[in-house]
């Protein structure tokens, strides 16, 4: 009797044993769980690297030109005459690339000012789901200016050294794609001129900007930004800009259709220099045509 005890007990033994070694060799159900979870980024937030006149939270794929032409015309309120602003306009040409997924740079003129630009634009976070949740987007952007005019500073008496003609902005994009329809960011900016009109104005002005995406159909969105400026000097001629247009995807392109009442297209001019008053009709129609080249394959 102890004899066939002994060989169940050793039965036992080996059965749990042989268990122990398949169990080792085998997946737990924790890990069958989360084995093949993946990471998914939030995409298309916009359509473009900017909403209209400020930057998104949208970048450029690594390898990626995209070349941009943004045309403004003169006030609506201008009347039949000046044909509601078209006969007059106002131009940048860019050429904007992304360096990796999280970096892209950026070179542009306009024919505001005879100015010219570059940016640098770097993804700190990417809203994402699934193994990693991150639940916006963070990204900082820095981006210089150059007044091209031969008196920039309108005072023959100043010398228009090279310093005197730049401008510098700082700005860190908070957004975040709720959906498919709706994007919504906010954008703290700091905007520095070397030189200014006069000693009452500040050097630095601090911003607050807010855009916003909100899809229609699979090819049509509405899209809107507004900046408005803490320090601006206080007088009658001077609004914050705001901007609502359209994106119209077709192909390789997506061309926008929009009202402003900014004529500048980067951050120190619309931000820094005089804009209209909607209320008064001082708005311009403008567009904005995107064309996108892979430059760099893939891997």
């Amino acid at each position: 009797m102890q004899k066939l005890i002994y060989q169940w007990v050793a039965f036992a033994m080996f059965c749990l044993a042989a268990t122990s070694i398949q169990a080792q060799d085998e997946p737990s159900l924790l890990d069958l769980l989360g084995g093949d979870e993946t990471t998914d980024y939030a995409t298309n937030a916009f359509k473009s690297p900017r909403v209209i006149n400020g930057h998104s939270m949208e970048m450029l794929h690594e390898g990626t030109l995209d070349f941009r032409i943004l045309h403004r015309f003169g006030d609506v309120s201008r009347g039949y005459y000046e044909f509601f602003g078209l006969d007059q306009a106002s131009m940048r040409m860019a050429f904007d690339y992304g360096v990796t997924p999280n970096l892209m740079l950026g070179l542009g003129r306009s024919t505001n000012k005879k100015e010219l630009d570059g940016f640098v634009k770097y993804r700190i976070l990417w809203q994402s789901t699934g193994k990693r949740n991150m639940p916006i987007s963070l990204l900082w952007v820095s981006g210089v200016t150059m007044n091209g005019l031969k008196d920039p500073v309108g005072n023959p008496e100043v010398e228009a050294t090279f310093s005197r003609r730049l401008g510098y902005y700082h700005e860190l994009i908070i957004g975040r794609k709720f959906n498919e329809h709706f994007t919504l960011q906010l954008t703290p900016t700091l905007v520095h001129r070397n030189i200014v009109d006069n000693k009452l104005i500040s050097n630095d002005l601090y911003a607050l900007a807010i855009g916003g995406r909100y899809k229609l159909t699979q090819r049509l969105a509405i899209v809107w930004d507004y900046g408005y400026v803490f320090n601006r000097f206080p007088d009658n001629a001077t609004r914050n800009p705001l901007s609502i247009g359209v994106d119209i995807e077709t192909g390789g392109h997506v061309f926008q259709l929009h009202f402003s009442n900014a004529i500048g297209m980067n951050e120190r001019a619309y931000l820094a220099d005089t804009n209209g008053n909607w209320a008064k009709g001082q708005i311009r129609f403008g567009f904005n045509l995107s064309r996108v080249f892979q430059i760099k394959k893939n891997v």
